[in-house]
Order: structure tokens, then sequence, then C-alpha cells
């Protein structure tokens, strides 16, 4: 039985159209045009121009009318720039609020080749960091993020979602190991960092490219007499403050009594609730923190 060939979702050619010929689903408000995402994407477009085309879909009832499935932003960029037509691509069918789903989101190893291609063809680090509207060490970051990483692993995370951070754990690992971990990542579908570390805890040290920190040495008897000295140091000051604490604290229950026949007393309450709320607030914490709970209310 021959397979089915699956149609495809595009035209093949890019068409340029007119912007006014471009019907969009839903309009740029101001608040948008504020975000940080719509000055990135602006941004990007006067460094290095549109990337993207426009997806666009062909209504046959309308003469020289196309309906905008996506590229709202990037129409509304155009026209202030003062663009009077851009390239587009035909989609077959009006597939308008499920169109987002046909998208592969930019992984950090592809964001990675994408900055290597541009660096190799002239394009500066700090021109790129202007486009992508992030700083220049982001930039230096994401080009230098595959170096000590094994061909393997990359081709292994290639296009997974995985956390920058996770490389920098990698990068401790002998190439045999990252091979290893990254294949276990790709089973687990986890390509956290936490899951990283965790995989470099379990790996010898014949397999990382720096030895594992010391353990801690085993504990001596001179060390067990220097704790025992320090205990009873510690035990000497708990006695010092447990002979003055029963007095201490007969000093605030009184203290916290006489407060509570003050703002017991309906005329200073009444002026305290009227100038000085705060300290008012305050008497009361005060009160029923120190005093058990039926004698501050009674008082009150």
């Amino acid at each position: 039985m021959r397979p089915k060939s699956v149609a495809a979702a595009f035209e093949l050619d890019l068409t340029v159209l007119p912007l006014t010929a471009l019907l969009p689903l839903r309009q740029v408000s101001d608040v948008v045009k504020q975000s940080v995402k719509y000055r990135c994407i602006a941004q990007s477009i006067d460094e290095v121009g549109l990337v993207e085309p426009l997806v666009v879909y062909r209504q046959a009832q309308r003469h020289g009318k196309h309906l905008l499935l996506d590229g709202h932003l990037r129409r509304c960029i155009l026209l202030d720039k003062g663009e009077t037509e851009t390239e587009c691509l035909f989609a077959r069918d009006d597939e308008a609020f499920t169109y987002n789903k046909r998208i592969s989101r930019l992984a950090v190893v592809q964001e990675h080749f994408m900055i290597m291609r541009a660096i190799e063809r002239g394009v500066s680090e700090a021109k790129l960091a202007k486009a992508l509207n992030v700083k220049i060490e982001y930039v230096k970051r994401r080009s230098k993020m595959l170096k000590g990483i094994s061909p393997e692993v990359v081709v292994l995370l290639r296009d997974k979602s995985v956390n920058p951070v996770t490389f920098d754990v990698l990068r401790k690992m002998q190439p045999a190991r990252q091979i290893v971990a990254g294949e276990l990542m790709a089973s687990a579908s986890n390509y956290s960092s936490a899951y990283a570390k965790a995989l470099l805890a379990a790996t010898k040290d014949a397999d990382r490219v720096k030895p594992a920190r010391p353990k801690p040495r085993i504990v001596t008897s001179a060390d067990l007499k220097l704790m025992d000295r320090e205990l009873k140091s510690v035990q000497q000051d708990l006695k010092i403050v447990e002979a003055s604490y029963g007095h201490d604290m007969l000093n605030l229950v009184i203290a916290a009594r006489y407060v509570l026949q003050i703002i017991g007393n309906p005329r200073i309450a009444h002026y305290l609730v009227e100038n000085h709320p705060e300290v008012l607030r305050e008497f009361r914490a005060i009160t029923s923190t120190a005093l058990p709970t039926h004698d501050a209310v009674e008082a009150l």
C-alpha cells in the first residue's frame, strides 16, 4: 500500500504584495506597540530587515485583497516605517486560529547557530544585540554556548528546549560522558540544569574535566575536643540568659499591664486613634504578645 502524499500547507514561491492589500484579523493597539516584543521586532527589522515573510490567505471574492493570517506586528511596523509592500507567503487554507500551532519555537541550539551564521557573514555582536533588543553579553554567551560540547550532544539537543545553563554543566564532563548524559536527558525529556547537575554529581572523576571537590575529611579527636569546648561555651551563655529571663519577663509583664491600662482609657484611646494610630497599633501588639489573652480582653 503506497503511503498517501501530504499536501503542502503553503505555496512554494514568495509574492510581493502591497501592505494595503492585506486584511488584518486584529488591530495592533498602542499598548502592544509599547511592549518589549514589539520593540524587539521593530529593532530587528531596522537592523537586518524582514526575515520572516507575512502569511496570507488568498480570497477570490475580494479582488486584490488577501486575509493576513500571521505577521500583524510586522505589518504595522512596516507601515510605520513608510514601506508600501512586502514579501508574503500564501497559505493554502484559512487556519487563522490554529496557525501558531505550526510554529516551531527557536531552540537555544538553533539560536546559537543563527547567531554564529550572522557573525560569520560579518554582522558584529553589537549590531546583533541591537537587532535582537538584548545586551551584548547575551549574544556573547550564546555564541560561546557550545564550546567544549560534543558534536553528538549538539545533534541530540539541537531542537530541544534546553536550559542554556545545562551546557555549562555538560562542559564539565568528558565527551563520552556528555553523550551518555545527553541520551539520558533525551529519554527522560528533561533538559533542565537541575537534572544535568544531578548527572554531574553521579559522574566519576575519570569522566570529569576536573575532579570533584574533595569530600569532608574524617573528624579527628582534636576536632571532637574543639566542638566540646564550643558546646560548653554555648551552654554557659545559655545559663546567663536563663538567669535573667525570669526578671526580664516580669518587667515586661508589668510594663505591658501599664500600657494596657493607659490605652484602656477611652480619652487616651480616642486621642491615639485620631492622631497616632500607628502608636496604638504597636501598643496593642505589645500587650497581646506579652499578656495572656484573658488579661488583655478584660483590660480592654
